[in-house]
């Protein structure tokens, strides 16, 4: 954790949810309602088909509704693609861009990932901006390397604490079940806010760097009181309103 920085638990439900599954995320709204809510802030990203109703679910609700992608223009000639402002029109919030699942099956580049992330804070979203190496990146001992790259990459000149969240989920550790060491995310995560510390001066001190990569129930209370990480961002485990609340619930402890 980093002091005086609000974490956050987000859920990226990906490529999964239909209407059934909006009684999970009413169970997730009900269940945050607590005072911890005031001490972490919660969000999930359920697929663009569920945003608008998921919203409407959370009304008298703390938690966050977001999209898992947009594209970088406002509108246009470009079917099947969601723009930020359509985002904000059903009342989402949060809008991951560059998750290694689209950098990969769509080759996205930094570039566009910043374009993207531009695009949110122009419809006032705030974004989180994924960034990760591969196996064989860390085999090679690039980790540190690639993380560097992306952020002055993927990262607009004009982030802040307030529009941009930053998400480090080794790609190899996505959906696998491995995880890094302890040892691994803290290296990372105090790489990441010496140089968005360097970049962004002040705001790099409290701007949320989430950890995400088999985050569950059973290591939660460890992954998140590593230093710098503000929080997760949270796959397959967001799926189950009682996967997601004990994640949430892990900051109980940690926050006495």
């Amino acid at each position: 954790m980093t002091p005086d920085i609000r974490p956050l638990v987000a859920g990226n439900w990906k490529m999964n949810g239909t209407r059934a599954s909006l009684d999970q995320i009413k169970a997730i709204a009900e269940g945050v309602k607590t005072d911890l809510s005031e001490k972490v802030e919660t969000l999930i990203c359920p697929p663009a088909t569920l945003l608008y109703v998921a919203t409407a679910l959370c009304d008298d609700s703390p938690l966050a509704i977001g999209a898992q992608d947009c594209h970088q223009a406002q509108s246009g000639a470009h079917t099947g693609e969601i723009s930020a402002d359509m985002i904000a029109d059903c009342f989402g919030t949060y809008v991951i861009v560059g998750h290694s699942e689209r950098r990969t099956d769509n080759a996205e580049t930094d570039h566009l990932v910043r374009a993207k992330a531009e695009a949110a804070y122009e419809a006032g979203l705030t974004a989180i901006i994924c960034i990760g190496e591969t196996a064989d990146e860390r085999k090679g001992g690039q980790t540190l390397d690639i993380l560097k790259r992306q952020i002055a990459g993927s990262v607009p000149d004009s982030a802040n604490s307030e529009n941009t969240v930053i998400a480090y989920e080794p790609v190899w550790a996505i959906g696998t079940g491995l995880t890094p060491t302890v040892a691994d995310i803290a290296e990372a995560h105090a790489f990441m806010r010496d140089d968005i510390t360097k970049r962004f001066g002040p705001a790099g001190h409290t701007m949320r760097l989430l950890y995400g990569g088999s985050v569950k129930p059973s290591n939660a209370a460890e992954l998140m009181a590593i230093a710098n990480v503000d929080g997760a961002l949270i796959g397959g485990a967001s799926l189950k309103a009682e996967d997601f609340l004990s994640i949430f619930g892990a900051y109980k402890t940690l926050l006495d």
